[in-house]
């Protein structure tokens, strides 16, 4: 990895087999790899895309994939992610922290977004059972 990329933990609607998953661009997809459990996961966005937001207690793992990225496409992802995600530090099951987009917990709360974080063993899980017959 050089000095100016970053590692970015992706694990909604960007993920391989997702809808947005081009907003990733040409991004060095480095591995599957899932979060520490320490966040929950929601639906936000009319179904469109997860909302994680991190705990103190009760949290589960998030499976995702990891990505190096370069300035130019991390500044492209975050311009395409929905209303209210911020990006921060999250912590990986292997112990390396990399940048994800978290949703603010005020706004799942205040919209009593659906947790489904013990139901589908993650997004793409999630996303899946709408094709099922």
């Amino acid at each position: 990895m050089t000095s100016n990329n970053r590692r970015v933990f992706i694990c909604g609607s960007a993920l391989r087999g997702q809808p947005d998953h081009q907003n990733l661009q040409d991004a060095v997809f480095i591995g599957a790899t899932a979060t520490q459990p320490r966040y929950r996961l929601h639906v936000a966005g009319d179904d469109w895309h997860p909302a994680i937001h991190e705990v103190e207690s009760g949290g589960i793992s998030i499976p995702g994939e990891i990505y190096e990225m370069t300035q130019a496409q991390f500044e492209y992802l975050e311009a395409n992610e929905p209303p209210n995600m911020y990006a921060t530090d999250v912590y990986l099951e292997n112990g390396e922290v990399a940048t994800a987009f978290l949703y603010p917990k005020a706004l799942i709360d205040e919209h009593n977004l659906p947790d489904i974080s013990n139901t589908y063993g993650g997004w793409a899980a999630y996303k899946a059972r709408e094709v099922k017959v």
